[in-house]
């Protein structure tokens, strides 16, 4: 039967089965209570006389009387005691081996086998994650024996209900106060956890324990006490003498007593040793967290309706305690206003947080149901299914076998059957006919074998010269991509020392030391290295092979008093980097005709300056001193002084052969102009031969 959106949340308690039925909301942070129960046993499951296992499956059968569970998610509570709850501190780790690292704390941390446990984790909120590596990382892990999961289980069993959700109580707690009564928490990109919001302390009583747990929506922290409204009952019993029933209906009634401070004062010393352990606990969770602040306190649990308890706990702890009197995410008037409801509001807040998880909107959603239950169930429910598919298979393998049989039937040769001998001869026609093509298959294939090589031998040689012509266009292109002086300006047969010293330091070339490339598989392990350097448009950076084209020279043009800012570095960038991503470059075509060749459709790109030095004074020696003999040659006169520096560049340069460009220039709408002129100091035309 197929689930619907209802989810029943259970708890079976000392005293009595509590049960809420919820569905989801329209409104965000809202869910809606359209059914309930509360069924109190004739006994306390902890009393002597008692036989819990008979006392809860006969609440149970009352319970499945009253109320339809087929269908809806069943999520029950085992008590805190029951199970392990660690909160750990992973160290930096990758986000994606945090399961491995769980895996491990968990067998450090469960005392036990993981073999013989039920056991989940859940990340923690408040954690961030940089570069794949989770940073301040909290997880939640929670642990039970798997004995202890089957009895909570047997009673469900032996019910026919199944069971979707097995949660701690103290964790069903948490999940209700964060929905219910923390809604105004800030987002969880702004937590901060050295200023962390502050924490509520929930002290649920019950009939044997108490659960505590501080949470600041966040973080969560909890501990059971072993304190519950039974001890005020065997209190009564021993200090008044009374039988356990009386005594627990004088508790209840204590106002109503001939003298109710007899009743108080026999209860005074498990007051005081309540108050004394729940302050144990705050102070040991404030060592722990230091950072954490107390805000106030929820009390739950219908012992908690024990007159002057909730006012004795504001005195003794000095926080405000909270009378909680409605639950604020909770709706449906048929329920929250039955007189029942009403009465036993403080004991539905632990059903309250098991429906929460069945509807998704609860924080934590961890589940200590045994993995094997959840399987087996999947696959009864897959059953029906299984064999409706088998028998359908059966049935189409019986229809293609009738007519393949009634196919077979018709040339049946066994007798004298006409069709069968025609049958025959189309069959033999059919086999001369195949023999032929085979033969012609076998010849085609041979022939274009031979093709296919003849073919390969072909394009490797006509392939030599394209590449060869790829050179030669890259080292045109770098050529002119040089900013060169007019003709006028060239500084061939300056003798005057001072004449020569102003014309190199006007002129604009740019002098190559060395040209030097390297091929590399991924043009992806490049790129990071120079990517701080690199100013160009493109910033994903380049992929695939390709080769890195390195340029090493100098110039002199630093002290030009026309053109003071543009010097060093920033002068190569104006000229040559400029020049190689935006400057068009005059090749030939096809036809030889010269035409415009930005430098992309070569395939380079990225052009990056990755060193230029200071710029330092350089002594050249005049044309007609002897710069190859001894330095001591060279007389002062002799020699003028210039500024001086020097680069290196790269860029990536992936062979485009003309054949390919022009391909791509067919694709892309015409162009009048694909590119500014040369930023040359003559503007000549880019191409012209020096």
């Amino acid at each position: 039967m197929a689930k619907s959106n209802a989810v029943w949340g259970i708890d079976i308690g000392q005293c009595a089965i509590k049960a809420l039925r919820c569905v989801p909301h329209d409104e965000p942070g809202r869910i809606v209570a359209d059914a309930f129960d509360f069924i109190e046993y004739p006994k306390i499951l902890s009393q002597p006389e008692a036989d819990p296992v008979e006392l809860v499956r006969d609440a149970l059968k009352l319970f499945l009387s009253r109320n339809k569970v087929r269908g809806d998610r069943v999520a029950i509570s085992v008590p805190g005691q029951s199970g392990l709850a660690r909160f750990i501190k992973l160290p930096p780790v990758e986000a994606k081996k945090i399961p491995d690292i769980v895996r491990y704390e968990a067998r450090q941390q469960i005392p036990f086998a993981l073999e013989d446990v039920v056991w989940d984790y859940q990340q923690m909120a408040g954690g961030s994650e940089e570069d794949g590596f989770a940073l301040e990382t909290e997880v939640g892990l929670f642990a039970m024996k798997r004995e202890q999961a089957a009895r909570a289980l047997r009673p469900f069993n032996d019910a026919a209900i199944d069971v979707d959700i097995v949660q701690l109580t103290p964790l069903a707690l948490y999940n209700y106060i964060v929905f219910d009564q923390l809604q105004d928490l800030p987002p969880l990109d702004q937590y901060d956890a050295k200023e962390p919001p502050p924490s509520i302390i929930v002290v649920s009583l019950g009939t044997d324990t108490t659960d505590l747990v501080v949470t600041n929506g966040y973080r969560v922290w909890q501990r059971n006490i072993p304190l519950g409204g039974n001890h005020f009952t065997k209190a009564l019993t021993k200090e008044l003498k009374l039988t356990f029933t009386k005594a627990e209906h004088l508790k209840r009634n204590a106002l109503k007593a001939e003298d109710p401070k007899a009743v108080f004062l026999a209860m005074r010393p498990v007051f005081n040793d309540l108050v004394t352990e729940v302050q144990r606990s705050i102070s040991f969770f404030q060592s722990v967290d230091r950072t954490a602040k107390i805000g106030r306190v929820i009390t739950l649990g219908n012992a908690m309706k024990l007159r002057g308890l909730q006012k004795y706990l504001a005195q003794s702890l000095g926080y405000e305690v909270i009378d909680l009197e409605e639950y604020r995410g909770l709706s449906g008037a048929a329920v929250i206003g039955a007189p029942s409801f009403r009465e036993n509001m403080l004991s539905f807040a632990v059903c309250y947080g098991l429906c929460l998880q069945g509807l998704k909107q609860s924080q934590l959603r961890t589940n200590l149901i045994p993995r094997e239950i959840l399987q087996d169930r999947l696959i009864k429910a897959k059953k029906p299914w299984a064999v409706g598919a088998v028998a359908a298979m059966l049935l189409a393998f019986s229809v293609g076998f009738a007519g393949y049989w009634w196919a077979w039937k018709t040339v049946d040769d066994t007798h004298d059957n006409p069709d069968a001998r025609s049958l025959q001869t189309a069959l033999s026609k059919a086999a001369r006919v195949k023999s032929q093509s085979d033969s012609w298959n076998t010849e085609f294939a041979t022939a274009k074998t031979d093709f296919d090589h003849v073919k390969e031998m072909g394009s490797r040689l006509s392939g030599i010269e394209p590449r060869r012509l790829m050179w030669v266009e890259l080292t045109k292109a770098v050529s002119d991509s040089l900013p060169r002086d007019a003709v006028d300006q060239r500084p061939v047969g300056v003798a005057k020392p001072d004449a020569l010293q102003a014309m190199l330091i006007k002129s604009k070339r740019i002098e190559i030391d060395a040209l030097d490339c390297e091929h590399f598989t991924r043009l992806e392990d490049w790129f990071p290295d120079v990517k701080d350097k690199y100013e160009g448009p493109e910033s994903s950076g380049p992929t695939g092979e390709g080769w890195v084209i390195q340029i090493a020279g100098h110039h002199y043009h630093n002290q030009d008093p026309q053109d003071p800012a543009n010097v060093g570095p920033q002068y190569i960038r104006n000229t040559l980097l400029t020049n190689l991503m935006e400057t068009p470059i005059l090749l030939p075509d096809k036809d030889g005709k010269p035409i415009k060749v930005m430098p992309k459709e070569l395939g380079i790109t990225y052009p990056v300056l990755i060193y230029a030095s200071k710029v330092i004074d350089e002594e050249i020696p005049l044309p007609g001193a002897n710069p190859a003999g001894p330095r001591a040659a060279v007389a002062a006169a002799d020699t003028v002084t210039v500024p001086r520096c020097d680069f290196k560049i790269q860029f990536i340069w992936k062979e485009t052969p003309m054949d390919k460009r022009l391909e791509e220039r067919e694709k892309q709408k015409p162009s009048s102009e694909l590119g500014k002129p040369p930023a040359t100091a003559d503007n000549r035309p880019v191409g012209e031969i020096h």
